[in-house]
């Protein structure tokens, strides 16, 4: 029964059970471990400190560790035939790696210890009080390091949405015909406008009020009179106004290939491309790795080890087998493009712990017609990003334009797509308004980008699109492109109309499935404490293994709530109750602060920094005070 005269629950031992389901593996690893023949024992678990506990808990329930066999540990971060000689060979006695046994030790006291005195406590206390208001029997609140620390963030995303104001305002556009073709660009109040740093604008190109930013068109038009569209955009003809082409920028731009897929990429592109949730990505790209498709996929890592990318030609000559991709991994033989690898950035053993990047490894591909179209897709997805990186950047020559009417400035940005370069490869799902067809082909008009993101610029247009970015053209529009290359510095121009556009800031996006997982990846952003950031950096909040269940553990026990057909996740009534109980209560499990503080002493003790009991007496009076402040407060209701 629980009670909280049981409170603080701090063990003098723990004990530890084999898991039913794995019983019959256990018992087979169990009995080779303990052969009389057997007088030494390669270590061979993942290498990090997870798996070092596996091997751990195996030796200690199986009795072998007392028995005088000799134990050596192999390191290794590839499964090449060379790496496994090399781990072999070089393989130390295992008591090297203590401390980390002892690290991994402490992570799961750690987690149990929170998990087990904080639900009960926080359930003791306040549960009723939540039953009650939800007309339910009983209530329990489940609270946990990792857990809790990932809800305060929907909750907290969610409440920043309820509460936004969004603020109208409306920005002035120019349309203007060179050489034949049309051209939009957006007046913005730079150094010398009569508007430069007025309270009257939203950041630096829109007016707060529409009656001013009509005024300012009839100041350069001397004209009052204006039209409006079915879609309420004011608009007033201009013809016979005069515009000079202040400034015209060209350079070149390179985009590089992304690097590999670690598993929260690759859920979060699933996400997007797919509407699946992380687990199901899990659980496909884990068949695919049984069936020896693709490398490991727990994994955190975006680069691969100096030793797989010696024998990297394995991979891609295995891929000329497939169809739809089997041209490019001839080329890239062809070529020989896979020589240097090893000096490029998607090679580095410093950023690989226990496992390297997600890649395909160009076996098991009698497999792969028997798999269901979605597996199909997803293997497709690791490919091309894979085949991706032995292509060059994709080139784009941007053109930047500045036209002045009456010392007051318009700009407008393109990019041209001169090289394709590993986008032919990659074959990226594109957004409905990222190409420039629809605009030119319906208007013969160009406008400014629209290739924001919310969470980066909040201003947007009432359609839901911001100019913040360059546009794309492609090659379709050669007129287009001959017409920037032909624009010079004092050329005229005669302004077709001034419009004024509607806008508004908007608030920040929900999380999805996928981009949750990426922001537990990245949860030691949200950390101000320099040292601590640096302390999950690279690693976040959870593990590989673990983000998508905590994710779905959250949703099950209706802490969460997860549209299956957008993958959007929001809060729950009962959810954001028990973020307000924890808030009031145990505040730090609502933070990536605690995990990293902790995180930080584990690796004091994984250095021999501080000792195991060290770190158990500062965790034992944690759990202990903050029970004990918890049963004293006095904020029921």
């Amino acid at each position: 029964k629980w009670s909280l005269e049981t409170l603080p629950f701090l063990p003098e031992e723990f004990l530890y059970e084999v898991i039913p389901s794995a019983k019959n593996q256990y018992e087979i690893v169990s009995q080779l471990l303990n052969r009389e023949d057997v007088d030494t024992i390669y270590v061979c678990t993942d290498s990090g400190r997870e798996g070092e506990y596996i091997y751990r808990l195996v030796e200690q329930m199986s009795g072998v560790k007392d028995k005088g066999k000799q134990r050596k540990r192999v390191w290794i971060d590839s499964q090449t035939e060379e790496e496994i000689l090399r781990g072999i060979r070089e393989a130390k006695d295992l008591s090297e790696y203590d401390n980390l046994s002892d690290s991994a030790y402490l992570r799961a006291k750690e987690d149990y210890l929170m998990g087990i005195n904080f639900s009960r406590l926080l359930t003791l206390k306040y549960g009723n009080t939540l039953a009650n208001y939800l007309h339910e029997r009983y209530t329990v609140i489940s609270v946990g390091r990792v857990m809790t620390c990932v809800q305060g963030m929907v909750v907290r995303r969610e409440r920043e949405i309820r509460e936004f104001v969004k603020t109208p305002f409306y920005r002035v556009f120019s349309s203007m015909e060179i050489e034949g073709t049309g051209i939009e660009s957006e007046w913005k109040a730079v150094e010398g406008s009569q508007f430069y740093q007025s309270q009257k604008l939203y950041k630096d190109n829109g007016f707060l009020q529409k009656e001013d930013a009509g005024a300012f068109i009839a100041g350069l038009t001397g004209n009052t009179e204006f039209t409006e569209n079915e879609n309420g955009q004011s608009s007033q003809q201009t013809e016979g106004t005069q515009a000079v082409v202040e400034k015209i920028e060209k350079k070149k731009e390179q985009k590089k290939p992304p690097l590999l897929y670690n598993l929260a990429e690759l859920q979060n592109d699933c996400s997007k491309f797919f509407k699946i949730s992380p687990d199901e990505t899990l659980r496909i790209v884990q068949e695919l790795y049984e069936k020896k498709l693709v490398t490991y996929p727990r994994t955190d890592a975006r680069v691969l080890s100096t030793a797989v990318s010696k024998e990297i030609t394995k991979n891609i000559k295995g891929l000329q087998n497939i169809p739809g991709v089997r041209a490019y991994a001839e080329e890239i033989i062809e070529n020989k493009s896979y020589q240097g690898l090893a000096k490029t950035r998607y090679v580095n053993d410093k950023q690989i712990t226990d496992h390297y990047a997600i890649i395909p490894t160009g076996q098991g591909l009698g497999a792969l017609r028997s798999l269901p179209e979605l597996n199909r897709k997803i293997y497709q997805v690791i490919v091309r990003r894979f085949l991706s990186i032995f292509y060059p950047a994709a080139v784009y020559q941007k053109y930047a334009v500045e036209i002045e009417v009456k010392s007051e400035h318009f700009f407008a940005g393109f990019k041209v797509l001169k090289e394709a370069g590993y986008l032919k490869v990659a074959e990226i799902p594109k957004k409905k308004k990222d190409t420039a067809g629809e605009s030119v082909g319906r208007t013969n008009r160009l406008e400014p980008g629209i290739d924001g993101n919310d969470a980066e610029n909040p201003a947007r247009e009432a359609d839901g699109t911001d100019s913040s970015q360059p546009k794309v053209i492609d090659a379709s529009h050669p007129e287009f492109i001959q017409m920037l290359e032909q624009l010079k510095k004092g050329m005229k121009v005669s302004l077709d109309d001034l419009q004024i556009k509607e806008g508004e800031t908007s608030p920040p996006k929900r999380y999805s499935s996928g981009s949750m997982i990426l922001a537990m990846e990245n949860a030691g952003q949200l950390i101000e404490d320099e040292e601590l950031r640096a302390q999950i950096k690279g690693s976040g909040i959870g593990t590989s293994a673990t983000r998508a269940e905590i994710l779905k553990k959250l949703v099950s026990i209706k802490y969460l709530s997860l549209n299956q057909k957008t993958q959007v996740i929001t809060p729950s009534l009962l959810g954001e109750m028990v973020y307000e109980v924890v808030d009031h209560s145990i505040r730090q499990l609502l933070n990536p602060e605690l995990t990293a503080s902790w995180e930080k002493g584990l690796t004091y003790v994984a250095e021999g920094s501080i000792t195991s009991d060290e770190y158990m007496e500062k965790l034992e009076r944690f759990v202990a005070m903050r029970t004990v402040n918890v049963t004293r407060l006095n904020n029921q209701y």
